[in-house]
Parts: C-alpha cells; sequence; structure tokens
C-alpha cells in the first residue's frame, strides 16, 4: 500500500536530512573505506576520526533510503547507489554531495523566499557578489566544485557523443570547458579533428592533465580568456551547462561571441537539459531552481532556447535527447 499523501509529503521535506547526510559520508569518505568490504560505525569512525555513535545513526538513516547496506551484526556495505559516493568511480557524486552542503551552496538556499519576492539571487545578498567571482577566490571550495563537475561530464559527455555526431569538424572549440572532459571525449571518437579548451585563466590550467592522460597533446589545446570577451575561432563551438548559468542578457553576450568566432559553415552545440512543457522528468526544474538562487541562471525549454539562439543570430536547427538529463542542441549561424 501507497503511504498516505500527508507522509509522502513529508518525505520530501525531510530531503534536507538526507542531503546532509550524504554530504557528511561524502566530505569524510566513508565509501572509500567501503570500497574493499562491508564495516562497522566503529571501524569507519576510526578511520574518519568522528564519533562512532554519531556516525553510526548517519550511516542507519541512509541504509534505510537505499544508499547503504546494514547487516544484522551492524555492519555496513555500499549499495549500488552508495557507490558512486566513493571518488574513484567514473562518474563519481562525491564532490557534488560534498559541496551541495558547503556554506557557500547550502546558505543561500535559506533565503529562496526572498528570491521569488525580488527576482533576486540569494548568493549576491548573501555573500556580497557573485557565486563565480567567489568560487575564484576560495580555491579549496573552488576545486571541490570542478571537481563535482567532472564527476557530472563524465556520464553526459559518453551520453552526448553517443546521441550526436561530432565528426566532420577541422576544429572544436569547448568554450567553458573547465578541465576538458568533454573536449577530450568527442576527440578520442573522431581521430580527425582537432580542439581547444577554452575558460578562465586558473581553471583551464587543470585541462592540461586530462588532455595528457588522453593522449591527445598533439590535438588539443587550451586557451586562457572569458567568455564575456571573446572566444576561439572554430568549426564546432561546444558548451556544456554554461549557458544556463546565466540570464538572458549574459548568456547572449556568450552566444553572439561565439557567433562572431565561428567559421563559415560552421555550428554551436549547446549541452543542457531542456524543460518539458509539462510532466516529464523533473530534473531539470529542480535544478532550475539551484540557478535562480545561486546565479541568476535558468533552465530553459525548447522555445526559450530557439528564441536565445535567435537573438544572438542562430537557427537552432534540432534537438537531440540522450541517455542522461541532458539533450544535445544544435545551432547554425543564420
Amino acid at each position: 500500500m501507497p503511504p498516505p499523501p500527508n507522509a509522502v509529503l513529508f518525505q520530501l521535506i525531510a530531503g534536507k536530512w538526507i542531503a546532509q547526510a550524504l554530504s557528511v559520508v561524502a566530505r569524510f569518505r566513508v565509501a572509500d573505506h567501503l570500497a574493499a568490504g562491508p564495516k562497522t560505525a566503529t571501524e569507519l569512525a576510526a578511520l574518519t576520526g568522528t564519533h562512532t555513535g554519531h556516525l553510526y545513526r548517519v550511516l542507519r538513516a541512509l541504509a534505510s533510503v537505499g544508499v547503504l547496506d546494514e547487516s544484522a551484526d551492524m555492519r555496513f556495505a555500499l549499495t549500488a547507489v552508495g557507490e558512486y559516493l566513493r571518488g574513484d568511480v567514473p562518474g563519481s557524486m562525491r564532490a557534488v554531495a560534498t559541496y551541495c552542503c558547503d556554506p557557500w551552496s547550502w546558505k543561500p538556499w535559506g533565503d529562496l523566499a526572498e528570491t521569488v519576492r525580488s527576482g533576486t539571487p540569494a548568493f549576491d545578498r548573501m555573500f556580497g557578489q557573485g557565486v563565480f567571482d567567489y568560487l575564484s577566490q576560495h580555491p579549496d571550495e573552488f576545486a571541490t566544485f570542478n571537481e563535482g563537475m567532472t564527476g557530472f561530464s563524465a556520464a553526459e559527455s559518453a551520453a552526448a557523443v553517443k546521441a550526436y555526431d561530432f565528426r566532420g569538424y577541422g576544429t572544436i572549440a569547448d568554450v567553458g570547458g573547465g578541465h576538458g572532459l568533454l573536449l577530450t571525449t568527442i576527440l578520442k571518437a573522431d581521430p580527425d579533428s582537432r580542439g581547444v579548451v577554452f575558460d578562465l585563466p586558473g581553471v583551464v590550467d587543470g585541462a592540461a592533465p586530462t588532455i595528457a592522460a588522453a593522449g591527445l597533446a598533439g590535438r588539443c589545446a587550451t586557451h586562457a580568456g572569458s567568455f564575456f570577451d571573446t572566444a576561439p575561432a572554430a568549426d564546432l563551438h561546444v558548451m556544456k551547462h554554461i549557458i544556463h548559468d546565466w540570464n538572458d542578457e549574459k548568456a547572449t553576450q556568450i552566444l553572439r561571441r561565439c557567433r562572431a568566432a565561428v567559421h563559415p559553415g560552421g555550428k554551436l552545440v549547446l549541452i543542457e537539459m531542456v524543460i518539458p512543457a509539462a510532466g516529464g522528468d523533473p530534473m531539470g526544474k529542480l535544478l532550475d531552481l539551484e540557478m535562480m538562487v545561486l546565479c541568476d541562471g535558468k533552465e530553459r525549454t525548447e522555445a526559450e532556447y530557439a528564441a536565445l539562439l535567435a537573438g544572438a543570430g542562430y537557427r537552432l536547427t534540432r534537438v537531440v535527447p540522450t541517455e542522461s538529463p541532458a539533450c544535445v542542441l544544435e545551432a547554425e549561424p543564420v
């Protein structure tokens, strides 16, 4: 028998408890200690420098929602879900679970009501600057954020390359490409293209190890700069989860920089969540609230993307679903 409606609502309200419990397990790398097999809370507390009783209660709660298994002798093991809290698995969510409860990410959500009332992002009011300016000044928190984005990127990049044919472009520029995981995934599937990872100084520096590890140092370069000012010349510009960080005015500015730098016959590809008109997967609609709180960005419908692109000199030609929650949006200059 399904739970009554008030119980379902309470479970949704209690989501903050689960998020914080996941963050504790991620922060203390509990899942990494469970990679070799089950352990008791006493063993895990000794390994993580935490309080045995309190850690046990967190682990027990997460076992109740399917992240861990608890045996009759009070030993804990990872479930298939919990495996993604390990730091060494492809698509790891360990860093995401950590930073989502770091003060810079968690506290602004307490001011969601004022964001809805005023139409301005909570982060700016709380910290007196934009989220990306803040992160650039806090390297430890920025490193955790970038690690989390890499975890997301692994699954979404593979899904995008599987769904969309990136072959046939001489030069591909990954604008706001971070540590280069998307572009290296594309280039490994297309031996004839060359690429450039473009991002801010201090961010794009982290792409060099990714490029070298992929064996692409001869075909892929890095370029530091701001996408508000310029974009590298290319046959194809790709951006993954960049445009959703910004309001329409700033997003248009970024897109126009790409439009000015695209070679004749070139295209633009955005990898973003596309909000369905009604119903559908809730992920994009919930992430939209994160954008609203942190950075005045937004997730968009297909019609909104078409209008945004048109304002920057592009025509949306198709939207390709992938195995991930994100879609590939293809556009061509007009």
